[in-house]
């Protein structure tokens, strides 16, 4: 079977030059542009063009990022921001929020969250995109609709919605399972503990992440080649052994770019987290931009707000890195097995 997979794929891909690279281009003439030539100018129109993006990101997203860090360094709270007033602090903030038990117990509390949000979307966005493409067109557009007003639906909006479902008193979810037998469950306060409050959010995040899953994985199923779904049926392939042969090589690519966007979207999630319960009961349900905007805002210490929210993105970029890391090696090793 894989030699009948590789004479498919190998038919599939478009031909290049000799030994398997691109053809040189030519200038006029039929000659090849010089060493060291200056670019013309249409190789450069690209980064002329990224200049805008380039100023707007500077502008909006890196001068804030400055200011932060230097609030960092300060004691701000009520009384400095009303008479105006400078007190540096130096590093005093990081040392208080490294040096207390706090940080760390949220920081910890906020991986394993990003890791079990970020595995059940994969999944199940991953099973709903395979039913996608297994679906007729019909039935096709009546999922591909519902999942595209899942995901058009403001993260606020939907919220509300969620916590009129798990409402103790008048919720859905409460009423449907008194009915069903758990008559314990008929005023269930879902966010007075720790555990349940986290299990709304999950549900939350993951009902909202799945469309863009699901969605994008059917979109790339469309380019693989019927020539190798045909070819490992024909060897009696299953369809597990399918999946693994042919649909997972093809999308790895879809894989890691996906995980890797889930990854930082669940790590950052705001909206949800507070508006269910602001991180309670008794703050056992915070994560990093909670704790942040706590705070900062909250307790109206603004230096340390400032310090937790670099923090935050300190975690995040290491996470990010040893991700990226991992997908560089994986990729690594496939070209040396090749």
């Amino acid at each position: 079977m894989a030699v009948q997979l590789d004479d498919a794929a190998a038919e599939a891909v478009p031909r290049t030059g000799k030994g398997g690279d691109p053809p040189a281009r030519r200038g006029a003439g039929g000659r090849r542009p010089a060493r060291g030539a200056p670019r013309p100018p249409a190789r450069r129109t690209p980064y002329l063009l990224l200049l805008p993006a380039l100023a707007a990101t500077a502008v909006f997203l890196g001068w804030p990022m400055v200011r932060n860090l230097l609030l960092s360094f300060q004691n701000l709270n009520m009384k400095e921001l009303i008479q105006h007033l400078t007190d540096w602090r130096g590093i005093g903030n990081y040392q208080e929020i490294l040096g207390g038990e706090q940080f760390w117990r949220v920081t910890g509390r906020t991986i394993v969250f990003t890791a079990v949000n970020v595995i059940l979307i994969m999944l199940l966005g991953v099973l709903i995109g395979l039913l996608l493409a297994r679906l007729g067109k019909k039935m096709r557009l009546v999922l591909s609709l519902a999942l595209v007003l899942a995901w058009a639906m403001p993260v606020i909006a939907a919220t509300t919605v969620f916590q009129w479902l798990f409402d103790s008193r008048y919720g859905v979810v409460n009423w449907v399972l008194d009915r069903l037998g758990w008559h314990a469950m008929a005023h269930y306060d879902w966010v007075g503990t720790q555990l349940s409050t986290f299990f709304v959010i999950t549900v939350l995040i993951v009902w909202q992440s799945l469309p863009f899953v699901a969605l994008n994985l059917y979109a790339a199923t469309t380019t693989i080649p019927r020539e190798l779904y045909e070819a490992a049926r024909m060897d009696g392939a299953g369809t597990w052994k399918v999946f693994t042969s042919v649909t997972f090589p093809f999308l790895r690519p879809f894989f890691l770019a996906t995980t890797f966007l889930e990854v930082i979207w669940v790590f950052k999630a705001f909206p949800q987290i507070f508006a269910i319960n602001e991180g309670g009961p008794d703050r056992l349900t915070e994560t990093l931009p909670i704790y942040a905007f706590t705070e900062g805002v909250g307790n109206l210490h603004f230096g340390m707000g400032a310090a937790i929210s670099l923090l935050t993105i300190v975690v995040l970029l290491a996470m990010t890195a040893y991700y990226l890391r991992l997908t560089l090696k994986q990729e690594q090793q496939e070209e040396n097995e090749r």
